[in-house]
């Protein structure tokens, strides 16, 4: 994950800072960082609310794309300040030793913002707690909100276990010696987080999963407030529960990134439709009349290249013609999937929070979860 840092400006407070999870390129900021501006809106009228950003989009285009992806409204009064750095936190740069990369381009991403304006209070939404000893040392005050730390106790123990996942390679897996030297260097790495997020004044996450992990690795006297996420439900809540569904289909909403795991996804669907086959009747005509829509947004390259072979990989189980894939929809569209779909499928490993989820259940969709 790479972050840019944004500002807010508190009038006679004179500066107050809000980043925005303009993570990867051609990606808009996090729902949570157009809330964090909503909300310095509501209880400041007069605030000047600058975001750095590093995609050349404007105030109005920013705007427009907080009403159509997130659903949520936000006044026009803030400044938008272009930052060039932030293709040092893109992960390709860095094939090994990624973390490390990421951690250090951040520092020289937050040296570039504070640069161009230093605030009194810096708000980060991104988890990126390496910018917050340069806030410190540039005399603001640092309110944290972390959605994932970056580091995570259960990346430790699975290189400490030997366990393979998408994020712990096989070869490295498979090696005592490799996995003894990742977990030093994973130490090194949470150790280094921890004291960068000892230096904010006030720590905020989005679960009580993160609060935990939070408060094994930084470096705080204070435990961490949860606040979830704003997730805005009141329009899916009006879609009616008793309508007739023109075609049976299951949901699965989630960015398309290794750790949602999709292809569990499909190969349950695939097992599913096997198994109605092989039924003493002849299959289960729900089941093989069914479709499953996978519906996520791609932030960069590698994420479309992961599309593609999730696309691959379908062909490969003969499920072309009963899977969709439908990316970068609008709210609008994403309601009218979820008002046709049957049920919500999630299969995220070590889930923070579960966005997708509250919104199955606001939706009246049942959901089949698995972490």
């Amino acid at each position: 994950m790479g972050a840019v840092v944004g500002s807010v400006c508190f009038g006679k407070l004179p500066h107050a800072v809000c980043s925005c999870c303009l993570k990867i390129k051609n990606t808009l900021p996090c729902c949570a960082c157009r809330c964090a501006v909503a909300a310095v809106q509501a209880v400041a009228p007069n605030a000047q609310v600058i975001i750095y950003s590093g995609d050349g989009l404007t105030a109005q285009q920013l705007l427009s794309s907080a009403a159509s992806n997130f659903d949520i409204t936000v006044t026009d009064k803030f400044k938008v300040v272009q930052l060039h750095d932030r293709h040092l936190l893109l992960p390709e740069r860095y094939p090994r030793f990624t973390l490390l990369g990421q951690a250090l381009g951040s520092v020289r991403l937050g040296y570039e913002a504070l640069t161009n304006a230093v605030p009194e209070v810096f708000v980060d939404t991104t988890g990126w707690a390496f910018t917050y000893p340069l806030a410190r040392l540039a005399g603001c005050k640092v309110v944290a909100y972390t959605h994932y730390p970056m580091v995570s106790t259960n990346m430790l123990q699975r290189v400490l276990m030997r366990t393979s996942t998408y994020n712990n390679e096989l070869a490295v897996a498979k090696s005592w010696l490799k996995s003894l030297v990742k977990m030093a260097y994973y130490y090194c790495v949470a150790a280094a987080y921890g004291a960068a997020g000892g230096f904010s004044n006030v720590s905020i996450v989005n679960s009580t999963w993160t609060a935990a992990h939070i408060r094994q690795l930084w470096w705080h006297h204070k435990a961490p407030t949860v606040v979830f996420p704003p997730c805005n439900t009141l329009a899916l809540q009006q879609l009616q529960l008793d309508r007739k569904l023109k075609r049976l289909y299951l949901i699965s909403v989630a960015q398309f990134r290794p750790e949602k795991n999709h292809r569990l996804q499909l190969e349950a669907f695939a097992h599913a439709r096997q198994q109605a086959v092989q039924d003493s009747n002849h299959g289960d005509s729900a089941v093989l009349a069914a479709q499953l829509k996978l519906v996520g947004s791609c932030r960069g390259p590698e994420d479309k290249a992961r599309l593609e072979q999730l696309q691959a990989y379908c062909r490969q189980l003969g499920l072309q013609d009963c899977v969709q894939f439908c990316t970068n929809v609008s709210f609008e569209e994403l309601r009218s999937l979820l008002a046709g779909a049957v049920a919500g499928l999630h299969t995220m490993l070590d889930e923070h929070f579960g966005i997708s989820i509250v919104e199955y259940m606001a939706a009246g969709k049942p959901c089949c979860f698995q972490s």
